[in-house]
């Protein structure tokens, strides 16, 4: 199968391309290396993905339509991972404009190519961060989300019904994943499990906000592209029991879905400090600060649906997650002489 991928020298995007090739699938990569965080990190992600032959790279820009023209036109993939996108809730805060091009320009960019060139699915990634002011746990796709609390999670709310119109004028299959707090070797240095073990290894204080007690669905990256790829190939159709008196916004009359991504086993922060704590051998120092704009509490995803569509449900244990990272962290920390 022929797959556009975007956003390929990200975090999760490595990890799909990996797993994508690895069953033969032919994938073109794009991304526009950004220097949001360290682009040699990214360089060194596309070098852990290689060469093989059924890999290409473009490095361009989501947010340039008529570059995406002709990458579509030239590469007629089947269908479309979009992965492509400004994150950061923290940063949203001070660099606006960013979200808008990235994560709305870009996005419609994609959607556009999407139907002039008759893609049979597009998967694109949303956030847990959707859910905002909601307090009723866990988050279910089921429920309303119109209080975001931060730009990022706006512009990805944004995301999900900007698909959905496409779904419904132009009958493109569209299927938004909500992911909850991804980590795993390879992650972004904005990151807590990042931070947390470069400053525990080196004997320096990390800052932990809302006082340590945020909860969080902590997901390894492993599950969450084992979830791409198990809903990439069960494309998006319409819902036969949606009811438009009484409408769910996980599910249409047109060819669209929405699944959350999580682990479904809410982690106490101090308790993931604390794994990470046994992975590297070291006590942490802390230093306890307020919540931040733009955080919520807690997250903890329902799964349900995304176990009806496709059998599956993460499942990775945090302290199995962990060990991984810490251990991918120190060696490349070592490669790079750190």
């Amino acid at each position: 199968m022929k797959i556009l991928l975007t956003g390929v020298a990200g975090f999760i995007g490595m990890h799909t391309a990996q797993r994508l090739l690895a069953r033969g699938d032919t994938v073109l990569g794009l991304d526009s290396l950004v220097p949001y965080y360290d682009v040699q990190l990214k360089k060194d992600r596309l070098a852990h993905i290689g060469h093989p032959d059924n890999f290409s790279f473009l490095q361009t820009d989501v947010a340039e339509n008529s570059q995406l023209a002709g990458i579509f036109r030239t590469f007629a993939p089947e269908r479309v991972i979009h992965l492509a996108a400004q994150p950061g809730v923290r940063y949203s805060l001070e660099h606006p404009h960013d979200y808008s091009r990235h994560n709305l320009t870009g996005f419609l960019n994609i959607l556009e190519q999407c139907r002039h060139f008759s893609v049979a699915h597009l998967v694109f990634a949303s956030s847990s961060s959707v859910y905002g002011g909601n307090r009723k746990l866990p988050f279910s796709e089921r429920d309303p989300v119109d209080h975001p609390i931060s730009l990022y999670a706006a512009t990805k709310k944004a995301n999900e019904m900007m698909a959905h119109s496409y779904s419904h004028l132009f009958g493109l299959p569209a299927s938004g994943l909500r992911f909850f707090t991804v980590y795993g070797p390879w992650g972004r240095p904005d990151m807590a499990i990042f931070k947390f073990t470069r400053a525990i290894l080196r004997g320096e204080t990390i800052d932990v906000y809302n006082h340590g007690r945020s909860i969080r669905d902590f997901t390894y990256v492993d599950d969450v592209v084992e979830a791409i790829v198990r809903v990439l190939d069960k494309p998006a159709t319409p819902d036969a029991d949606f009811d438009p008196g009484l409408p769910l916004p996980h599910t249409s009359l047109a060819p669209y879905r929405l699944f959350n991504v999580g682990h479904a086993a809410p982690v106490l922060l101090m308790d993931f400090v604390k794994a990470i704590e046994v992975a590297t051998g070291c006590s942490a120092k802390v230093h306890y600060l307020p919540a931040q704009p733009g955080d919520v509490d807690a997250t903890t995803a329902d799964t349900d649906a995304l176990f009806r569509w496709t059998g599956y449900r993460p499942q990775t244990d945090i302290q199995c997650g962990v060990n991984h990272f810490v251990s991918w962290f120190r060696e490349y920390e070592a490669a790079r002489g750190g």
